[in-house]
């Protein structure tokens, strides 16, 4: 009677354990399968950097090699990120950067031209605002007086000294007609002279590197 028993059980567990162990190969051929393509768009997604336009990144190289003249090859990144908010990297003068070398808007006519004065400016404004990112790209859209008004309001870039540079700006220059608000969300503070939210503009196309950003939070 026991080794009945015994044998039923084990038909029992037999049953059992057959279709897990199927399930199991099953398993592991889908694995051996797929699994390399699973694991790398797992990974593809956990280290997707912001995308960039083509027409920048064609630039990535000279930009990387200007930055590296002046000695801030770190900041490459930084600079593909500006140049992406400043012109998608499209026209003659990608970086925008005419106004830094001569005062006046169009005088740089070349992509090369553009990119050497962009990154060396952005070099001056960074030196001059100690390392503070976040004051070197506001005071590229707003020019270097802003690294002033922020050493005499306490050192160190905030969306608020943001906002009553460019107020004070345009009640100086709006009678010259040239200056508008750019956004809506600008209006209420009178606040039409560049871009306010330049730094956060630029920043949502660069993959955030704290180090870098360590003094400026």
């Amino acid at each position: 009677m026991n080794k009945k028993n015994d044998r039923n059980r084990g038909r029992s567990w037999g049953a059992f354990l057959l279709p897990v162990f199927l399930l199991g190969l099953v398993f592991l051929t889908m694995k051996s399968q797929l699994g390399d393509g699973i694991m790398s768009s797992w990974s593809t997604v956990e280290e997707k950097e912001p995308d960039l336009p083509q027409q920048v990144l064609q630039y990535e190289d000279d930009i990387a090699m200007y930055a590296e003249q002046e000695g801030i090859r770190e900041y490459k990144d930084i600079l593909l990120a500006l140049m992406t908010q400043e012109s998608g990297g499209r026209g003659d003068d990608p970086m925008q950067a005419s106004e830094s070398h001569c005062g006046e808007v169009g005088c740089i006519d070349n992509p090369e031209k553009s990119i050497e004065q962009g990154v060396a400016y952005f070099a001056k404004t960074l030196e001059r605002a100690d390392g503070d990112v976040k004051l070197a790209l506001q005071s590229y859209n707003f020019g270097a007086g802003f690294i002033d008004f922020v050493m005499n309001h306490g050192g160190e870039y905030t969306q608020e000294l943001a906002i009553e540079f460019s107020s004070k700006k345009y009640e100086e220059l709006k009678h010259t007609g040239k200056y508008s608000c750019i956004r809506e969300e600008a209006e209420q503070y009178d606040a039409c002279y560049g871009d306010i939210y330049y730094v956060d503009a630029v920043l949502d196309h660069y993959e955030e590197d704290g180090d870098l950003l360590a003094t400026s939070s």
